[in-house]
């Protein structure tokens, strides 16, 4: 994962406690406090940061489960078709 990413991410998991966690393709996007709501939110700086349009068929509940399904679905967007996919 894009270590961008994973400093996006960070302020958006409001239910990680006071120390700072380890951001992982396995952590739980949905325990760890991203709503529906903040999940647009996400979307739309990720989309800006990265300069992407994530598809329609990848809003899903899949899609935002993990920060592992959540960065493939980015990095299949990403131009530079070189860009690791792989969490």
């Amino acid at each position: 994962m894009d270590p961008r990413f994973t400093e996006l991410l960070r302020p958006f998991l409001k239910l990680a406690g006071p120390e700072e966690i380890t951001i992982t393709p396995e952590t739980d996007l949905r325990r760890l406090g991203v709503d529906s709501m903040q999940a647009i939110e996400l979307l739309f700086t990720l989309e800006d940061t990265f300069g992407i349009a994530l598809p329609d068929e990848e809003m899903n509940d899949a899609t935002f489960a993990t920060a592992g399904t959540l960065w493939q679905a980015i990095a299949r967007q990403l131009p530079d078709q070189s860009a690791e996919v792989s969490a």
